[in-house]
């Protein structure tokens, strides 16, 4: 659900410009930003941690990680959202970070069924946040054993599940029966190329509008982290890696100035490089929901996580595309296409739109530890 990652070139040059010192330097990756995602650890004895350390590795808007964890008593939990980590330009009613609860909730649950408990969820217990979230909880949950509870496949897939942002390989078809099981959590899914390339479309100008519209762009710039040093230091937003951006951040090719600057080479080459990866789409996959109320947002992220889960395990690289859905005024055109294209009517609501294909192994994104959302 991170909208945007640029692999810039600029950086090449700057290989040549440091010494050995420096090579060092430019091909080191994060340390800690991947911690999390090592669960070979003893499981906490303490049944939510267990739960919540799988939840923090949930897909979320832009990477912001935005759940506020507070243990109540022995066995409950309640779940709400730092504020400051929302998107207010490109997601000005908190849509898309609310999926982003229902992602994290759901692994939370796949979690604590592996270990033989139930997780009960009262949603917005003190009623829908409108227009915007506030500091009320997004959700309580409460944790109780139950011998019968059934374990899901699907949980073995959390540590290697990726938001695959990469180019997909296009000579190679998504096979029919891949798509209908990555659907059989909740969807719809299209392989069809006229269909593909009428909506890729939108999404290209969609994503185009969102480049070219200052305030949109600067929402993703500020949160960009050049490097494994700001990735570690801060290790949500957007992560631009890899020895290139290290040779080039060195070589002062690439800052966030130039990154927001039309004129400057690494702009015009993030452009491009966008259109490039998201216009490579073997296949679509979207979820639609009767209305948008917080409760479908939760459900969509529900439906949204399953599906990437299984396209993990289907050995299938998934993406989403949201800039043709987001509300603000410059891509309102886009999304009225794309809901049209993708045959909504009355109060439905297209809640997520991703790729799915067959893309390069990666490595996962950053995460903040668990003992960073656990608040007193």
């Amino acid at each position: 659900m991170v909208s945007r990652r640029m692999v810039l070139g600029a950086g090449l040059g700057g290989l040549a410009l440091v010494g050995a010192g420096g090579v060092w330097r430019v091909t080191r990756a994060p340390q800690a930003a991947y911690g999390p995602w090592k669960l070979d650890a003893e499981a906490p004895d303490d049944i939510r941690l267990d739960a919540f350390r799988h939840a923090i590795l949930a897909p979320n808007p832009h990477n912001r990680q935005p759940w506020v964890i507070r243990l109540i008593g022995e066995n409950s939990a309640e779940i709400s959202c730092d504020l400051e980590k929302r998107l207010p330009v490109t997601d000005p009613f908190d849509r898309q970070i609310t999926i982003g609860f229902g992602t994290f909730i759901e692994l939370a649950r796949l979690a604590a069924a592996q270990r033989g408990y139930d997780m009960q969820v009262d949603a917005f217990p003190d009623g829908e946040a409108q227009p915007r979230l506030t500091k009320s909880p997004v959700a309580r949950l409460m944790f109780r054993a139950d011998s019968k509870i059934e374990q899901e496949p699907l949980f073995d897939a959390i540590p290697m599940r990726r938001s695959n942002k990469e180019v997909y390989d296009l000579t190679r078809a998504v096979e029919e029966q891949k798509l209908s099981r990555v659907a059989g959590h909740g969807g719809s899914y299209s392989a069809n190329p006229d269909f593909i390339a009428t909506i890729r479309k939108q999404i290209l100008s969609a994503i185009d509008i969102e480049f070219m519209t200052p305030s949109a762009n600067m929402e993703s710039v500020e949160l960009m982290r050049i490097g494994h040093a700001e990735i570690d230091a801060n290790p949500d937003g957007i992560d631009l890696s890899g020895p290139m951006i290290e040779a080039g951040k060195l070589a002062g090719q690439i800052d966030r100035k130039q990154l927001a600057d039309e004129s400057s080479d690494a702009f015009q080459f993030g452009r491009k490089q966008l259109a490039d990866t998201y216009g490579s789409i073997s296949a679509l996959f979207w979820i639609m929901t009767p209305a948008n109320s917080r409760a479908d947002q939760l459900e969509a992220g529900r439906q949204y996580v399953r599906a990437n889960l299984q396209a993990t395990k289907l050995g299938l690289s998934m993406h989403p595309m949201s800039q043709a859905l987001q509300e603000y005024e410059e891509v309102a055109g886009n999304y009225r296409a794309v809901h049209r294209l993708l045959g909504a009517s009355g109060e439905q609501r297209v809640q997520m739109l991703a790729r799915l294909g067959y893309g390069p192994q990666i490595g996962p994104s950053p995460r903040w530890p668990l003992d960073a959302h656990i608040k007193a």
